[in-house]
């Protein structure tokens, strides 16, 4: 059932090129709405990152008529609008597959269809997608709001749903079960009761999924405002033993766990630019390490950790132990005075200083002269550097 509204939100805050786009391909006799967590984000009175599109305009249409676009993929061809640094993803409204859609004889030259690689309606591409909360359309020129799946009604009751049998949905992808728990985190909502049961029953499915899928999820986890209780509820919920088991241990000793979420607790204040993996991993790995010290585990076990569960890149594990090893050289401030200008310029200059000084703070591993010291001298060589 469609349902159109006048919603409650701040449209001053939609950005004013994702109004254009849906403003330029309505002008050429378009369907074309705000679609997905920008419209959840907007109606939750959260500032959205980004700002998806959807549209019946086929993607060929869409380069033809938005300049600065191009179509990419070749199974899942969507349109990528560039307005200076800025991206835009509009998507032809899809649907999910038939049975008929795979009878079709396929030649060398014609990849099998996947998934919901089929154009469809408006209410056919709201009730393939995962959450309630994520299948509400927003047309920002009439300021209409169109809810095919009752998305509102559970906006309003701070409640996350799944569209359609839960069990099954995240058979299909169990990476919504991370998604679950880190919206309803995100948000403060409810986990709907049949969803919950749904996570817990089929919590050993999310080791079948890819590591670059559950990595994108473990950033967003420690993007929120209280990633510590998040990790909690993802260990209540069994799913930490599938796809983070190296934490297991931890978690069920209480003084380990209170070390590690004590880190965890300062994440927020530590990542200055939380779109940068390091700062994320830096508060995590410092975290393990002080849970484990009185029961220290290999190097090997270490690296399982961060590589195979984790998912971090090998350059950034080296990255990590390159600041470490200069917050240990932080903290030997006579050795720095001895060294000749040309050693003090250059470790200076390091481009990881400021990241190991920062972990310093956060640890608060240096006496009061010493931090003193390493501010002023850091401060008069890069002015316009960011200390706690």
């Amino acid at each position: 059932m469609q349902i159109n509204q006048k919603p409650t939100l701040h449209a001053s805050w939609i950005d004013p090129d994702a109004v254009d786009i849906v403003r330029r391909l309505q002008n050429k006799g378009y369907h074309s709405y705000l679609v997905g967590g920008c419209v959840r984000d907007l109606l939750c009175y959260l500032h959205p990152k980004d700002y998806d599109i959807a549209t019946d305009a086929l993607p060929n249409e869409i380069r033809k008529l938005i300049f600065g676009s191009y179509v990419i993929g070749r199974r899942f061809r969507l349109v990528l609008v560039k307005r200076g640094a800025k991206q835009f993803e509009v998507a032809t409204f899809r649907r999910a597959g038939r049975p008929e859609d795979f009878a079709e004889p396929q030649n060398e030259d014609t990849p099998p269809p996947v998934g919901d690689n089929f154009f469809g309606t408006p209410e056919e591409d709201a009730l393939r997608r995962d959450f309630t909360i994520n299948a509400l359309f927003f047309d920002p020129v009439k300021n209409e709001l169109i809810d095919y799946s009752g998305g509102m009604a559970d906006i309003q009751a701070h409640m996350l749903r799944m569209i359609g049998d839960p069990s099954q949905r995240i058979q299909e992808d169990p990476i919504r079960s991370l998604r679950a728990l880190r919206l309803s985190h995100k948000l403060k909502f409810r986990i709907e009761e049949n969803l919950r049961s749904a996570v817990l029953r089929h919590a050993d499915l999310v080791a079948q999924t890819v590591l670059p899928r559950r990595r994108e999820e473990y950033l967003k986890f420690f993007r929120l405002p209280d990633p510590a209780t998040a990790f909690l509820e993802l260990y209540d919920l069994g799913l930490m033993a599938y796809c983070l088991p190296s934490l297991v241990s931890i978690f069920s000793d209480s003084e380990k766990q209170d070390i590690f979420l004590h880190y965890l607790q300062g994440l927020p204040d530590f990542a200055d630019e939380p779109n940068h993996p390091l700062e994320i991993y830096l508060p995590l790995i410092l975290g393990y390490r002080a849970a484990v010290q009185n029961d220290p585990v290999s190097a090997e076990e270490e690296e399982n950790f961060l590589r195979n569960e984790l998912g971090m890149f090998k350059g950034e594990i080296a990255e990590i132990q390159s600041i470490l090893q200069l917050k240990n050289r932080l903290k030997d401030v006579e050795l720095f005075k001895r060294r000749g200008h040309r050693r003090q310029r250059a470790f200076l200059s390091h481009p990881n200083l400021l990241l190991a000084f920062r972990v310093c703070q956060f640890e608060r591993e240096l006496s009061a002269n010493d931090l003193m010291f390493w501010k002023d001298l850091i401060h008069s060589h890069l002015p316009a550097a960011k200390l706690f």
